[in-house]
């Protein structure tokens, strides 16, 4: 027995129909699976390496997250980066961002609070300097408007000085703290490992640290308000 023209048809019909369905069914999501992955930066702070080993561990993949680290050398690098548009998340403390979020082209987040300084900041003098009055008038490297600079001005401020009362060397913080290891400045703010380089240079200590301003700097993951506006899952 044979089929009609018309039943065989609506048979090849219904075969192309079943043929093309696992391709309109992924074309549904492929908006999703086919997003570039989150640009997501960071740099040299122990509180931000956990993302490294996140990767290396492939927790991201494990939790459908599609995100490429991108390390930067510099600190301040990865702000301007971020503030620039061509990073979509960064790592950066809480007064870092509150000095970059004008600058952001995407608009500036935080979305977790990961760790809190508790005396990895530090402030580091050379030897005969006891007391943050001692500061006054002595030459300070720090990398300016991080949280170096930001230690630096709690510290004055607590005891009735401001910034204006000592001499800013900026540099930046690798070279912040060379420059003091070999005796060009009388002080430096510094984060791990830059203050260990600092305290190579004989008679110098610590003056004070993050740990005398608990919660003042924290660390925190923050993403561009364009990327929770396009995936907010």
């Amino acid at each position: 027995m044979t089929s009609s023209p018309q039943i065989s048809r609506r048979r090849r019909f219904l075969s192309w129909v079943l043929g093309l369905l696992p391709t309109l069914l992924l074309g549904s999501s492929s908006p999703a699976l086919a997003r570039p992955p989150i640009q997501m930066g960071y740099s040299n702070w122990a509180g931000w390496w956990p993302w490294a080993i996140g990767e290396e561990e492939g927790i991201f993949k494990k939790n459908g997250a599609n995100v490429q680290l991108r390390w930067f050398d510099g600190y301040i690098e990865s702000m301007e980066a971020f503030a620039a548009g061509q990073l979509d998340a960064n790592t950066q403390t809480l007064n870092d961002t509150l000095s970059f979020a004008p600058k952001s082209v995407n608009g500036q987040v935080v979305v977790l609070v990961n760790d809190n300084s508790a005396g990895n900041d530090k402030i580091i003098v050379r030897e005969g300097i006891n007391t943050i009055a001692d500061l006054v008038g002595k030459r300070v490297a720090v990398e300016e408007g991080v949280v170096g600079d930001f230690l630096l001005t709690l510290g004055l401020e607590r005891e009735g000085f401001s910034r204006e009362d000592v001499i800013i060397v900026p540099l930046e913080t690798g070279a912040a703290a060379a420059a003091f290891a070999a005796g060009q400045v009388d002080a430096v703010g510094a984060f791990p490992p830059f203050w260990l380089t600092a305290l190579e240079r004989p008679g110098s200590k610590e003056l004070f640290s993050s740990a005398e301003f608990p919660g003042a700097i924290p660390d925190l993951l923050v993403v561009s308000q364009k990327l929770i506006d396009e995936q907010p899952d």
